[in-house]
């Protein structure tokens, strides 16, 4: 389950009721999938052939489906991060900096993973949303935020978008101290 560290008051928010209602108040659509649907042999793979892309998709279809329903995507993919993909540094000096999207940028963790930092109302202020399998997270369209790794380095995520041509940043000029 997600756990979010609000930055400005070091507060620690755990559970998936208290995650899912802070993220709420912060217009940040959080839900969770069942990772026990994901074959065994995927839950721990980084490096991944497109076959198996296609599995993990296959898997969560009914998932994916009934969000890209609810909030109007038309295409989803899959990414995949680890020491081994090539030019990882340069990619994740794109997801590192803040910005924003003309759409939501929405993950579903399938493994591994990761940290959205998300800037939240005036007086929440930047916060970390600590996102493991089956960890499904929406940053609402507009809203300042980044992406990173957490220190083991891997994730692969079901993507989905509104625009064909996927993952588009538009730099936010703010400073958050990592």
């Amino acid at each position: 389950m997600a756990v979010i560290k609000v930055r400005n008051t070091k507060e620690v928010i755990e559970g998936h009721d208290n995650v899912l209602s802070f993220l709420e108040k912060q217009g940040v659509l959080y839900e969770h999938w069942d990772v026990n649907k994901l074959p065994a042999a995927l839950k721990d793979k980084f490096v991944l052939t497109d076959q198996e892309k296609e599995e993990i998709l296959t898997t969560y279809k009914e998932e994916i489906e009934d969000l890209a329903e609810r909030r109007g995507y038309k295409t989803w993919d899959i990414v995949a991060l680890s020491d081994a993909t090539p030019n990882l540094e340069d990619l994740l000096k794109k997801f590192e900096q803040v910005h924003t999207h003309t759409e939501d940028e929405v993950r579903a963790i399938t493994a591994g993973h990761g940290i959205f930092i998300i800037k939240g109302d005036e007086e929440t202020g930047y916060f970390d949303v600590e996102l493991e399998a089956g960890d499904v997270i929406s940053v609402p369209e507009g809203n300042p935020h980044f992406f990173t790794l957490m220190d083991d380095r891997q994730v692969v995520a079901v993507r989905l978008f509104i625009e064909t041509e996927g993952w588009v940043a538009h730099p936010y000029q703010e400073e958050v101290n990592k």
